[in-house]
């Protein structure tokens, strides 16, 4: 289980930087190499996103069977503030 709470962690946490940033083509190819991991290697499907009370709730199928986790935003949230508090050290390289 802690794999795929680590790869929807990773996943969702550059997904807010590229919903924030729609043209920065790295941060894209990153959230397509995670989604990838996530539906193909570890077989998720149905994902779903809810951000609501300070949290990231996310549900998903996995074997035939509806499953939920849960993020505290600020844990989530932590990359884009960076970018966003240093916007000089974070370029954007559009494609």
């Amino acid at each position: 289980m802690k794999k795929v709470q680590d790869a929807i962690y990773n996943w969702l946490t550059i997904k807010v930087v590229t919903d924030a940033r729609p043209d920065d083509q790295a941060a894209a190819e990153t959230e397509q190499m995670f989604m990838s991991i996530i539906t193909v290697e570890l077989g998720l499907s149905e994902i779903y996103v809810k951000k609501d009370n300070g949290f990231y709730h996310i549900s998903y199928v996995k074997e035939g069977e509806q499953q939920t986790t849960r993020f505290p935003q600020e844990l989530i949230e932590v990359m884009i503030n960076q970018i966003n508090e240093s916007p000089d050290r974070y370029q954007n390289y559009p494609e």
